[in-house]
């Protein structure tokens, strides 16, 4: 007797079921070999194996169909459950701009040109390289993308890193012991994950190693397959270790960098594995730079006249912070 626990994501409790759960029902009439035990965003499910995945099967494309159309009828449902939508998953609808939906249904959505050039480019390059400045959503997509491919089982585990390097800060000098030393620099990749996925899921992914969050430093010696990595802070990350990250790369795998290359918080006799690589990566099959600019900046109206205002500076690289 096996077990499953199913966690409805990106979707209101109350749409799921139905009133008067007359939508789980349904389900539940489908497979009477099972026992289904639910409570609000938890699915409860004992059985075969097999049964379990067929179950879990039907819950995620009953979602993406609601997720799609927006609503369900009783008679889609049954389709859905049977198996003949037909080619209407594959039509175009309302969230064809949307990357997934993530807590509490919350639509993470490619908004500028740049982000969507990064969402495509995503489809047929395997190493993605996205520069530019603060406030354009390079991470937060970066990081829907992946959750996506995870998501939909495209790959095993998702890895985060970022080099443990900031301006005017050294760890030995910061409270507390090595990881709360380092979760200031990680709190980043922290946020955009609660807004992709349940609290609950995300610490049980935390803990099974399904999504991993670690320096730079960590990588050394180990292969990166069946994942989507993501080098945040690349500008921080020197020539050498720049190319040990790249070298990680499993057969199966995806990376993407995303960095800023105005903001290099190196030492000033250290060169940025970054700008390097933008230099000597271009025109690779298989690698896409996308440059973002203060176009893409989605922040605080301000954060973009801010930004222009210390590009028309000339400050020396690493002069800002």
């Amino acid at each position: 007797m096996a077990e499953k626990l199913i966690y409805l994501e990106g979707v209101d409790p109350v749409d799921f079921y139905g009133v008067n759960n007359v939508r789980f029902n349904k389900f539940i009439e489908l497979f009477p070999d099972l026992k289904v035990v639910s409570r609000g965003n938890e699915i409860r499910l004992q059985g075969k194996k097999e049964r379990l995945e067929e179950f879990e099967d039907k819950v995620d494309l009953f979602i993406r169909y609601l997720r799609k159309f927006e609503s369900v009828t009783l008679p889609d449902l049954d389709d859905i459950l049977s198996g003949s939508t037909g080619n209407k998953m594959d039509a175009s609808g309302p969230d064809d701009e949307v990357i997934l939906h993530g807590d509490s249904g919350r639509k993470v959505r490619a908004i500028t040109v740049n982000q969507k050039r990064l969402v495509e480019d995503g489809i047929d390059n395997d190493l993605l390289i996205a520069v530019g400045p603060a406030g354009t959503g390079k991470t937060y997509t970066a990081i829907a993308m992946a959750v996506k491919a995870l998501k939909e089982r495209e790959v095993r585990r998702i890895v985060l890193t970022r080099p443990a390097v900031e301006a005017g800060e050294k760890l030995g000098f910061l409270p507390g012991d090595f990881k709360e030393k380092l979760d200031p620099y990680l709190q980043p990749l922290y946020d955009a994950l609660r807004d992709m996925i349940p609290a609950r899921k995300l610490i049980q992914f935390m803990e099974d190693g399904t999504i991993q969050i670690a320096p730079l430093a960590y990588m050394r010696g180990r292969t990166l397959d069946h994942a989507y990595v993501i080098l945040d802070e690349a500008q921080n990350a020197t020539v050498s270790q720049f190319k040990m990250f790249l070298t990680r790369m499993g057969p199966d795998a995806r990376f993407i960098v995303t960095g800023d290359d105005s903001q290099v918080d190196l030492p000033k006799h250290e060169e940025s594995g970054l700008i390097q690589a933008l230099r000597i990566l271009e025109g690779i099959r298989g690698i896409s730079i996308i440059r973002f600019d203060d176009r893409d900046i989605i922040r605080h109206r301000l954060v973009k006249s801010i930004v222009k205002a210390y590009n028309s500076e000339q400050y020396p690289k690493g002069g800002t912070s």
